[in-house]
């Protein structure tokens, strides 16, 4: 449970209907081998100790008393397993029958949580075995103890708190007002579902989307366990249809038609930093409360079998990526679009390197252009040649500004950039940082007058990687009117200049992206070597696909730079090795910090995911904040 990392399991044992022993020993059995794999939590089916579809044999005292006794052998049998595990069974008391689920811990029964909404519609026709536990609160008797029952309790671990556990039946999801609702908003980070639905044409995908908006709309986890093949009789089947969700996001889930355990590795504390994010996630806490304590003997580090995007911006699915891609090229061009059509600004200027950022925001802005039925030849691409330029990137840009049918123009700023020097007295064989952000400054200088010249805006060029570490020259490429790419990480914009090459129809501009995603990232302010790119970016500051990495996970996530180099590991393993990802990082954290003065004063520009860094958005972040908290995590 270090990190936030709990290992649940939702079973689906082999059963026989009415068979409480044969129910027992499966149980018990499937119990041990889930806590053999490292399970801290365990959801059985709804009403599995005796099967669901006894039907009128819910109302015999010997099913009845069967059940209750297997109950306790089941505790007793798992009284050494350091877990909490719920297993559904039916329970009489003062003269009604209950459908419940009895939460067990160290050989006790914890709870018993009765189902609140019991169906009779269809092929279900609980309401004549069973009552609604809606109104049924207080204390049974149970083994000579006195246990709590509701629909309302809460499990909270003594020695682990930010697991709280909520449990729910079957139908009580289907419902407008759920159990699990009121249960959330008094501070359950994990939901149970004890299950025992048929299976229909099509229910799956339902029951698939159901629990999974459940699990978002709660920030929550939810684990929903379900009966299997075994309850298949008469005019039903039953198919085993198991699930773990993490606030919306699918960790397991069985096949259907199976019998057995799946797992899920749920990460605490990103729910618990989701629900803290969102101000309108208003958990209500009383002293009515109805909170039961138990304790795990150790607080244990999980063994982490879930997996991790190393590309968390990027779908892994070919059909999602280009959707993805095509909706972040018309947030681009519709942000940009409205800027220029409430200005009323007909003209852009953009300054073009054959590079990948300034390659997007052209295209971003050709498209803008064409959704106001405004002319490209508005558009002025400005190609501007230095000491690092090399013939590669300056024809490349000269290619697609032709081919896009934009107004090329050069400014060969070399003799500009000298006399500037001289002005300062800069030596300009010695290479320092004042060479090279000199070059930048005097790029932005020029397209801005161009710009003013002409009755246009700036489009800047920057992504959102290069801003969260801060590789730009302040008032340098770091300016623009308006810039489009602000809101894209480096990952992606690779992705969005290929999907774009991929399905446009010009042959010429295809084959000028492909030679542009093909040439290595640089600034190229230094001279070239051999007439190539002599500065590479990613051998200055770290892999892009690494720094991407860390950025959305300790801004979507708020994960710790430990956590994150922990799960960094999983993720690169086999492509960057420990040493690598752990000097990566602690610059990430470094420049991070160091750097916020550059995105406290952003230009505008179009948010197009859940990671932003504008300061009038997402990052109210003081320029002035000290790194050490985070840098010490890593030492």
């Amino acid at each position: 449970m270090i990190d936030g990392f709990i290992k649940v399991a939702a079973v689906t044992p082999e059963i026989r209907v009415a068979d409480v022993t044969f129910n027992k020993n499966a149980i018990v059995a499937a119990a041990r081998e889930a806590y053999k794999n490292g399970a801290k939590l365990m959801v059985f089916p709804e009403l599995c100790i005796t099967g669901y579809t006894c039907g009128d044999l819910f109302l015999q005292d010997i099913l009845l008393e069967g059940a209750k006794a297997a109950l306790k052998d089941i505790a007793r049998e798992t009284a050494k397993m350091d877990a909490l595990i719920y297993v559904g069974l039916p329970v009489e008391d003062e003269g009604k029958l209950y459908n419940m689920a009895a939460a067990l811990n160290k050989g006790k029964v914890l709870a018993l949580i009765p189902k609140t909404f019991i169906p009779n519609y269809g092929e279900f026709y609980e309401c004549r075995h069973f009552a609604s536990g809606r109104d049924k609160k207080g204390y049974m008797d149970l083994f000579g103890e006195k246990v709590p029952v509701g629909n309302d309790l809460l499990l909270k671990c003594i020695n682990y708190p930010k697991m709280v556990v909520g449990c729910e039946i079957c139908e009580d999801i289907w419902v407008p007002d759920t159990p699990s609702t009121a249960l959330a908003l008094k501070g359950a980070t994990v939901i149970v579902n004890l299950s025992a639905g048929d299976e229909l044409v099509c229910k799956d995908e339902y029951r698939r989307n159901l629990v999974s908006m459940t699990s978002a709309r709660l920030v929550a986890g939810y684990i929903y366990a379900s009966a299997g093949e075994g309850e298949s009789t008469q005019d039903v089947v039953y198919a085993g249809h198991d699930m773990i969700c993490e606030n919306g996001e699918m960790l397991a889930e069985s096949k259907l038609f199976s019998t057995g355990i799946i797992y899920g590795d749920m990460d605490l504390e990103k729910l618990i930093h989701d629900r803290r994010r969102m101000n309108t996630f208003e958990i209500k806490t009383s002293d009515k409360d109805r909170v039961i304590g138990f304790s795990f003997d150790e607080v244990r580090e999980t063994k982490i079998e879930r997996s991790y995007m190393g590309q968390p911006f990027v779908p892994g699915n070919e059909r999602l990526r280009k959707a993805r891609c095509e909706q972040i090229l018309s947030i681009q061009a519709g942000g940009l679009y409205k800027r220029l059509k409430h200005i009323g600004c007909k003209n852009a200027t953009i300054g073009i390197s054959g590079g990948l950022d300034s390659t997007l925001a052209l295209l971003v802005t050709a498209r803008a252009f064409d959704m106001l039925g405004m002319s490209r030849e508005n558009i002025l691409s400005v190609t501007m040649p230095c000491f690092g330029t090399t013939d590669r990137t300056h024809d490349n840009a000269v290619r697609l500004t032709r081919s896009l049918g934009a107004t090329l123009k050069e400014v060969d700023i070399k003799e500009a950039v000298n006399k500037h020097f001289s002005d300062i007295g800069q030596d300009s064989e010695v290479h320092d940082i004042t060479y090279e952000n000199g070059q930048a400054r005097e790029r932005t200088q020029v397209l801005m007058d161009l710009a003013n010249k002409n009755n246009g805006i700036v489009i800047g060029t920057g992504d959102l990687s290069e801003l969260a570490l801060g590789w730009a020259t302040y008032n340098g490429d770091h300016m623009s009117m308006y810039a489009v790419n602000v809101g894209v990480p480096k990952t992606l914009v690779r992705h969005l200049v290929r999907y774009y090459a991929d399905t446009c129809n010009d042959k010429e501009t295809t084959e000028v992206l492909l030679d542009i995603l093909d040439t290595p990232v640089s600034p190229e302010l230094l001279p070239p070597t051999g007439g190539n790119i002599s500065q590479k970016t990613e051998d200055l500051v770290g892999p892009y696909e690494l720094h991407d990495f860390f950025l959305y996970h300790m801004l979507r996530n708020g994960y710790a730079p430990k956590k994150i180099f922990r799960i960094a590991k999983i993720a690169f393993e086999g492509k960057f090795d420990e040493e690598t990802i752990l000097k990566w990082l602690k610059t990430f954290c470094r420049r991070f910090f160091s750097q916020q003065f550059k995105r406290s004063c952003l230009p505008d520009g179009p948010k197009v995911g859940s990671i932003a860094v504008s300061p009038r958005g997402d990052l109210r972040m003081p320029s002035d904040a000290v790194a050490d908290l985070w840098m010490k995590t890593l030492l």
